[in-house]
């Protein structure tokens, strides 16, 4: 089921970066991440409550607050760099480009969090290196 949820992620999120080029058009790209952001609080507090999930609140613990927040805040600062890279750039150099993020968490999961470096993955990471800068160049 979690490939099937990845697909929609990459669905959604190369709609992100069509839909955020039109939308940081003539304004501040740190505007644009702002409203973008409201707009995602909304939503995203709305399907909690719809789901029931909003009761799970007081059972969070320290250790996941603190690693949501560090999440939010490198959410934060990737998106207030992508909003304007996207608005300099070329959606079609920047958005891959970003992806660059793909190798990056493979290496932090690797040192971090155990998760082990198959010649599957490396050869994977590398050919999207490769793939990257060719169309990023």
């Amino acid at each position: 089921m979690w490939i099937f949820y990845a697909g929609l992620s990459a669905v959604f999120a190369a709609l992100v970066a069509i839909f955020a080029k039109v939308g940081v058009q003539n304004i501040n790209s740190n505007l644009a991440v702002a409203i973008r952001t409201i707009v995602i609080l909304m939503f995203t507090w709305g399907v909690v409550f719809a789901f029931g999930a909003h009761k799970q609140i007081p059972h969070i613990s320290a250790k996941n607050w603190i690693f949501l927040t560090l999440s939010a805040l490198a959410t934060a600062l990737s998106w207030l760099c992508y909003y304007r890279a996207l608005q300099l750039g070329d959606v079609s150099r920047v958005a891959p480009l970003s992806k660059l993020s793909i190798i990056i968490t493979i290496a932090i999961a690797a040192a971090f969090l155990g998760e082990t470096l198959t010649l599957k993955v490396v050869i994977g990471a590398l050919l999207i290196l490769a793939g990257t800068l060719l169309i990023a160049m």
